[in-house]
């Protein structure tokens, strides 16, 4: 058995700022199960300090599926993929503009709006840049755009369309990266994270867990991106998608109260940041879900990429019941307990 931690203790220093122990963060992996809800309580008591009890919802559109040239062996877009997805090139913008009514009925605070590819080609982004500035127009949204690699000139003109954040994941380890892509290096994600904040933009950018990475490659992935800065920290859960080198390879570490234990060690690493539920949320935390709002702030509402979320009217239910309050678009919030929560049921 893992030797017991002071969770307060932990929970005292990262509320003071400091940078937890590499020894701290792995006897946080490595807790007994016995030990989940001191440890859940703990990283509450960061969580409360900064967000209190408000989630904010992301809805997600896959504006431009596969077609991609990279190699990233756990995407179902890649260019090494023989999974069976949709494939498409930009959306049109009615469709674009569809999506983000349903972001807006959803109470989602953001739009994601995310594309397939290595980088945008130049009419691609005119494209992508003219959509920004329709949905602006229509609602109070705020738009993450995920859109590969990015230069300068690129972030600065999406930074002018009004462009809240950009994603940009840098998925796992510098030293575990090479084994998932090699088209691209860890190298050339910090180089566009930085573009994006040059740009004056906020950042969006985690991980996969799940992908073979060791726990070290977990805490380098969460030092990384403390050291970077980052707004907002999407942690996914790698779904194993038949016909991509990852999907042949299941993870086996990924059970409910180890995916609960990397949401408490980002929390205590990343304690001031929007740390969201992503990819995997339903398969892989299932039943224990709702005790990730005590470690994170934000989760996916509605589907992901190439994978289906759960509904939307089971992730309000969910929210309510745990007694947390929704965070609006224009920063207030909606008590759930008051509400009748009829319209998520919308398709």
């Amino acid at each position: 058995m893992t030797k017991l931690l002071d969770w307060n203790e932990i929970a005292q220093t990262s509320l003071a700022g400091e940078l937890i122990s590499r020894s701290t963060a792995k006897t946080i992996l490595q807790a007994d199960d016995t030990e989940l809800l001191a440890q859940l309580a703990a990283a509450y008591k960061v969580r409360h300090h900064y967000w209190e009890n408000r989630v904010r919802l992301h809805f997600l559109l896959n504006a431009q599926s596969g077609l991609c040239p990279e190699d990233c062996h756990y995407c179902s877009q890649s260019k090494i993929s023989s999974a069976e997805i949709e494939k498409y090139p930009l959306m049109a913008q009615e469709k674009i503009i569809q999506a983000a009514n349903r972001a807006a009925e959803l109470q989602a605070g953001t739009f994601c709006f995310v594309i397939s590819g290595r980088k945008p080609s130049a009419s691609v982004l005119d494209r992508v840049i003219t959509a920004v500035k329709t949905v602006k127009s229509q609602h109070d949204l705020k738009i993450c755009a995920c859109l590969g690699l990015l230069d300068q000139e690129q972030t600065q003109r999406l930074a002018a369309a009004g462009v809240d954040r950009v994603n940009h994941n840098l998925n796992t380890s510098e030293n575990n990266h090479p084994n998932i892509c090699s088209t691209h290096t860890f190298g050339d994600r910090i180089d566009t994270i930085k573009n994006v904040q040059a740009a004056g933009i906020t950042t969006c950018s985690g991980g996969i867990i799940g992908m073979g990475e060791s726990e070290d490659d977990v805490i380098d992935l969460a030092y990384s991106l403390r050291e970077l800065n980052v707004t907002s920290v999407p942690i996914n859960f790698l779904i194993p998608i038949p016909g991509t080198p990852l999907g042949e390879q299941p993870p086996t570490n990924l059970n409910p109260r180890y995916c609960l234990r990397v949401l408490c060690l980002f929390r205590f690493i990343l304690p001031s940041q929007e740390i969201r539920i992503a990819g995997g949320r339903e398969v892989h935390l299932r039943s224990l879900q709702p005790l990730g709002l005590y470690p994170a702030n934000s989760i996916f509402i509605g589907d992901y990429l190439t994978t289906p979320g759960q509904a939307a009217l089971a992730d309000m239910q969910m929210i309510q019941d745990a007694g947390f309050v929704l965070e609006n678009p224009d920063g207030s919030v909606l008590n759930l307990d008051n509400q009748t929560i009829t319209y998520a049921k919308v398709k």
